[in-house]
């Protein structure tokens, strides 16, 4: 039995690709450095570390975008992709887990 196949990337230029790459590995850094989710302070510091050069690319990314004429972020593609991407998942670990109950 094949797993279930995922919806196609929607078509992206090189740069939103960028753009959607390099936004979701900042995600992922802020979700680990998240002390609300977070279970040591040393994989944090790493991430947080890491953090530094990946919002670099992103900046990178979206310069690139405007140099070229690219003025707008077309947002429902970009929803799109950052949704196969599995970006809901991964921008839950930067927000705070729900209240306890006890």
């Amino acid at each position: 039995m094949l797993p279930p196949e995922l919806p196609p990337i929607p078509s992206l230029t090189r740069a939103e690709g960028e753009l959607v790459d390099r936004y979701l590995d900042v995600l992922d850094l802020l979700g680990r450095i998240n002390p609300a989710r977070g279970s040591d302070t040393y994989g944090a510091l790493r991430a947080a570390q890491a953090l530094v050069g990946k919002v670099a690319g992103l900046r990178d990314a979206l310069t690139l975008m405007h140099r070229r004429g690219e003025r707008e972020l077309h947002r429902s593609t970009l929803e799109r992709a950052l949704r196969v991407l599995d970006g809901e998942r991964r921008a839950e670990r930067v927000t705070l887990p729900p209240a306890s109950q006890s």
